[in-house]
């Protein structure tokens, strides 16, 4: 029997989470910078707990206004404040729970940025490795994010994208470009199954690519996030594909 994470970002003041939560196995709860608060946090871990669903942290940058997908340029010493913060409030609220905290996902533009940049990776690794170094560490499939992680001696799960295009570089598209969500159900799970049971996936240039799919993010904030978990779920049980935590 094979296995795969299915993972979703929550924890951002939508009305989806308990909707959602039964169809994955790990949720990316936002740590109040970009997007949430000490309530939704409790909140939404608590749905995870009720779940038996994975708790991980989200952690993006100070920006609400822009939900943390505006590019901002960080001092090390900032940018290693502004993760371990973030994960330090997260984990205050899973000790008042009683339940654990597992992994670290980045959001946003902190994600996409770490995906490039090495030296920003690293910091975001040490971060992580020096609150608690068995994190697990959710990053893009290929990307110096999980290159960093794997240095710093990190458990690092290769993520894909259930909703998102791709580059020919492997990068997803830019939410600027025109064809950068996905919004099509059968669209999702033929990408799915194909980065799954294939490790590829097409690109928005119809180029065939190699990627490595760990765990698979569906975005809570999606106009169809909903019957996307719903759909996605089904096909991969369909696949004998076990849903769990990396």
């Amino acid at each position: 029997m094979a296995y795969i994470d299915l993972n979703c970002d929550m924890g951002e003041g939508l009305d989806t989470d308990a909707a959602i939560m039964p169809y994955i196995s790990s949720a990316n709860i936002a740590c109040g910078y970009h997007a949430g608060d000490m309530d939704t946090m409790r909140y939404t871990a608590t749905l995870a707990v009720q779940h038996q669903v994975a708790i991980g942290a989200h952690p993006g940058f100070a920006d609400k206004q822009n939900f943390g997908r505006t590019e901002q340029h960080l001092e090390d010493n900032a940018l290693y404040d502004l993760v371990t913060r973030q994960l330090h409030t997260l984990q205050e609220v899973c000790r008042s729970l009683q339940t654990p905290l597992r992994h670290v996902k980045p959001h946003g533009a902190l994600y996409n940025m770490a995906a490039k940049d090495l030296p920003m990776a690293r910091v975001i690794a040490k971060a992580i490795a020096d609150v608690d170094k068995s994190l697990c560490l959710f990053g893009l499939s290929n990307s110096r994010l999980l290159e960093a992680g794997q240095e710093a001696g990190l458990t690092t799960a290769s993520e894909v994208f259930a909703d998102r295009t791709y580059q020919d570089d492997g990068a997803l598209t830019p939410r600027s470009h025109q064809h950068a969500l996905i919004d099509n159900e059968a669209q999702a799970i033929q990408q799915v199954l194909q980065m799954v049971t294939r490790q590829q996936v097409t690109t928005v240039n119809g180029r065939m690519i190699p990627i490595t799919a760990g765990t698979i993010c569906i975005h809570g904030d999606g106009a169809h996030a909903v019957a996307f978990a719903r759909a996605v779920h089904t096909a991969l049980q369909h696949h004998h594909l076990t849903i769990r935590r990396p």
